[in-house]
């Protein structure tokens, strides 16, 4: 998948979380259903970390492009100490480590130490971060055609904004885990879940995706999971634009006002 398909679909998928915990009788505060959309959107781009031609490798200039050349080349030394002779040969690292349930959770419990142990400076940059990536998929023609600086200035502006919100009593700094000192550790799921769906939307492009590393499946340690080959598209094709791009917008919009407990 292209960038803006996987950033909606990370958002719709925690708007789906946020619908299936006020079904549950247990409703996120708004500003966690909308800083955990924002997060998991930026999420969904990361784990083509890998991939110097992907947004992410420009979100962040000349810092993220070294990042993405670094995670290749990580990944890749990763795939030849561990995969068997039926794995296929590779000249690079794409779709292999940041392409696997494990890295995603590694990532989602990275951010989530970081968080309650770095105070609200580590809180700030996971926004960040998180939040420029999201501008640059579900904004990417806007962002195009925007200097990188203006994208960074309103990352950093909303990041501080919602920060402040969510600081607020009763608005979600410690949602879902209430002990003190555990304010702002579930800022790790959104991100677990961004990479996770990620890969799934991986999964149904032609290639597939070795979400299930390093779990040996049919003698390969990085088996490409995917659907039946005839019920795969190519990356950009119109089954993206055309089909899941408008699903994930219908979806996450029912998904959030189920949410809001607007329907």
């Amino acid at each position: 998948m292209m960038g803006p398909a996987h950033s909606l679909s990370g958002a719709a998928a925690w708007l789906g979380v946020g619908a299936a915990t006020a079904a549950a009788g247990h409703p996120m505060p708004w500003p966690v259903l909308v800083v955990g959309a924002l997060i998991c959107a930026g999420a969904a781009l990361a784990p083509d970390l890998d991939h110097k031609s992907a947004t992410i490798s420009r979100a962040f200039g000349p810092v993220s492009k070294t990042l993405c050349e670094i995670v290749d080349k990580l990944s890749y030394a990763v795939y030849k100490a561990t995969k068997t002779r039926a794995d296929a040969r590779r000249s690079g690292g794409h779709r292999t480590l940041t392409h696997t349930w494990v890295w995603a959770v590694l990532c989602g419990a990275g951010a989530s130490a970081l968080a309650i142990t770095g105070g609200r400076w580590a809180v700030l940059g996971i926004l960040f971060v998180h939040l420029v990536l999201a501008v640059e998929g579900l904004l990417w023609r806007a962002a195009r055609m925007s200097s990188d600086v203006l994208v960074w200035l309103l990352g950093a502006t909303s990041a501080w904004i919602l920060a402040g919100v969510l600081d607020k009593p009763g608005n979600g700094a410690d949602w879902l885990f209430t002990a003190p000192g555990q304010e702002y550790l579930w800022l790790g799921l959104p991100i677990v879940l961004g990479a996770l769906v990620h890969d799934i939307g991986d999964a149904l492009t032609v290639s597939g995706c070795p979400v299930l590393w390093p779990i040996p499946v049919a003698g390969k340690r990085w088996y490409p999971v995917g659907p039946p080959k005839g019920m795969r598209f190519r990356a950009g094709s119109w089954v993206e634009l055309k089909v899941l791009m408008p699903a994930f917008m219908l979806l996450g919009g029912v998904g959030g006002a189920a949410a809001l407990n607007l329907i």
